[in-house]
């Protein structure tokens, strides 16, 4: 679409697509949400380090505004946060231009629909034409010059590696096709200062695997030459929304920036290395340095755990310009819910839609937030083989879990579920408990468990083998329900005879039952048998079977208090191939399975990172500012 603008001449285009009401600065946000009541203004002098933070995740928590903090302590720039703190407001920000996008969208998924109805997608021809960034000569951003120390020094959690960018909009273009059109923007983590960083002449850059940047950086590598970035911070939010979109790499993300925020993306053309983005209020010119790499993290990450130190890039920074009003944007993560969960809830609704066009038969895919994205994947799709079958088994489910595992990010999924649509046509992802509750009701363990070991999983998951290494389960269920769910214990513990160590049983969700395990203790092979030993101290007969999924845990009245517990405590601290058991477990042509319940062995193990914990100092400043006449009084 956008190569259908190309031949048109500049002042006739103008005239016919006037620019739509998107914020052109992030000033002008801020100010909008303030009119609006959305934002409050903290006046108080706040700490960048720890104390900005917390103060954001327990207005976040609260479902409070935004904030804008007009004194950070040691910084003469002002900062805001939770811009995108709720899905109501994330969708208010984009209100102008919503519906454009959403008329750009349907048409990739259909183009003849614009040939069938083509007024009621002529919506949809501005914001095309929106999407090619404009060349100027010059910006707000290149008002004035300052160095990295001079910047907001925000650190998160109180063992993070020092302070870090955690809204940056990193920019590279593709050493072998320079130019915007294979350009990538993504949100790749910036720390600013710690560890063995040059004061003010390096910074770190930290990526995931599957990123888009990789492609760059091993393109410059490939030439032996250092790659050029830019890194942009805050201007209008659409920036900072397609940094994290889950684009094609066909699809560069300051196209979709245009469309989204209603105006073409004004770059800066620089004699060497990427363009400027003109909006922007912080921009850092630098080049990725092709032969070193230096300590980067601890950061606290959004599976809820410290992301440790690892050897990643170093940037060497060359100028760091901002606008005259310039205002620090920054958010943290931690433990789901965080910020970013209105991010991903956003992006589900822009990009859902899509899914059943990239991977034919799938209907929906959820990355479920509480238990860390990456480590667990509900998805819906089509079982049409065999419909006239009287006894049904995945086969089309498996064929498009593979597709699955096959895309992008989603490739990162440890576990994924997928379920039918033929069976229960009205299932909802989103209602993650009934979900799980019509798997269970269905689920084969003798056939339906299909692993892949020494594979890549996230980079921020510390359960697998090493970084990035790691196994997958893909659960497929069909079919009919085969079993009645319990849901309570009835006097069963001396029935279930738990070896000794496990105790506790409690009830997580209807078939899954939680019990608390003995510390994990490994041996000299690093391997711990406890969990083996309590599924061979069952047999079929035992009632324990009557539970389809026993999940043990380190502390089981915790995680059966909540759903998100339970996903949490699940799925980020299991690694397939190497804690699930069963009771009446077999391999029979390399296919693992049991006859019984299914054993998951979600304890904590030493090579797990440490969990996040706030500074209860910290907190207890946080407390204060929340008391009678404070500037968060009324807010959390």
């Amino acid at each position: 679409m956008v190569q259908f603008f190309s031949h048109f001449r500049r002042p006739r285009v103008y005239q016919l697509f006037p620019a739509l009401m998107g914020y052109s600065s992030l000033r002008q946000t801020v100010d909008d949400l303030a009119a609006t009541k959305q934002l409050v203004r903290i006046d108080a002098e706040i700490d960048p380090h720890l104390e900005a933070a917390e103060i954001q995740r327990r207005v976040y928590a609260a479902g409070g505004p935004a904030l804008y903090f007009a004194r950070l302590k040691g910084c003469r720039f002002p900062a805001v946060s939770n811009l995108f703190g709720t899905i109501q407001r994330t969708r208010y920000l984009f209100r102008d231009t919503l519906a454009a996008v959403e008329k750009l969208i349907a048409l990739k998924i259909d183009p003849g629909r614009y040939a069938k109805q083509p007024w009621k997608y002529l919506g949809a021809l501005p914001a095309a034409w929106r999407m090619l960034p404009r060349r100027v000569s010059g910006g707000p951003v290149m008002a004035h010059e300052t160095t990295i120390d001079q910047l907001p020094q925000i650190t998160s959690w109180p063992d993070d590696g020092g302070p870090f960018i955690t809204l940056p909009q990193v920019y590279t273009e593709h050493p072998d096709a320079p130019g915007w059109k294979r350009s990538n923007l993504g949100m790749y983590r910036i720390q600013l200062a710690g560890n063995q960083y040059a004061t003010n002449r390096e910074i770190g850059l930290h990526y995931q695997i599957h990123r888009g940047i990789g492609v760059h950086h091993s393109a410059a590598r490939r030439r032996g030459e250092p790659l050029r970035a830019a890194i942009f911070v805050g201007g209008p939010p659409a920036m900072t929304v397609s940094a994290v979109m889950p684009l094609p790499e066909t699809v560069p993300e300051l196209s979709f920036a245009g469309a989204l925020g209603g105006r073409r993306i004004p770059l800066i053309p620089q004699p060497a290395g990427p363009p400027i983005h003109a909006a922007a209020d912080f921009v850092i010119t630098s080049t990725i340095d092709p032969s070193r790499t230096l300590p980067e993290g601890p950061f606290g990450d959004h599976l809820g755990y410290y992301a440790r130190v690892h050897d990643f890039p170093v940037l060497n920074v060359d100028k760091v310009y901002h606008r005259t009003d310039a205002i620090w944007p920054f958010t943290v993560v931690g433990r789901p819910p965080q910020e970013d969960t209105s991010f991903g809830a956003f992006i589900h609704e822009l990009t859902g839609p899509i899914i059943p066009t990239v991977i034919p038969g799938v209907h929906e895919v959820h990355a479920v937030d509480a238990a860390g994205v990456h480590p667990l994947l509900l998805a819906i799709g089509s079982e049409r083989y065999t419909p006239y079958a009287e006894s049904r088994r995945p086969q089309e489910l498996l064929t498009q879990a593979n597709a699955i595992l096959g895309q992008g990010q989603m490739s990162l999924a440890k576990y994924l579920i997928i379920a039918a649509k033929v069976d229960a046509p009205t299932l909802d992802l989103h209602d993650i408990a009934k979900f799980l509750r019509h798997v269970l009701e269905r689920v084969d363990w003798c056939r339906d468990l299909h692993f892949q070991t020494q594979t890549t999983i996230d980079t921020l998951d510390y359960t697998g083998t090493g970084l990035n290494e790691g196994s997958k389960l893909v659960v497929a269920a069909v079919g009919v329900k085969q079993r009645e769910l319990p849901t309570e214990l009835f006097g069963e513990e001396a029935e279930l005879r738990l070896p000794t160590g496990f105790e506790n049983p409690r009830v997580a969700l209807p078939g899954v039952l939680v019990i608390r395990g003995p510390a994990y203790s490994p041996d000299s092979a690093g391997r711990d048998s406890a969990v083996r030993r309590f599924c061979e101290n069952f047999t079929m007969a035992d009632s324990i079977n009557r539970w389809p999924l026993v999940v043990i845990v380190d502390d089981s009245e915790y995680v059966a208090r909540s759903l998100n517990n339970f996903l949490w405590t699940t799925f980020t601290r299991s690694n397939p191939a190497a804690d699930v058991h069963g009771i009446g477990e077999f391999c029979e042509d390399k296919h693992w399975g049991c006859r019984g319940s299914l054993v998951i062995d979600a304890r904590r193990k030493p090579h797990h990172a440490p969990a996040l914990i706030e500074d209860p100092q910290v907190t207890a400043g946080v407390n204060k500012l929340a008391e009678r006449g404070g500037p968060l009084h009324g807010i959390i």
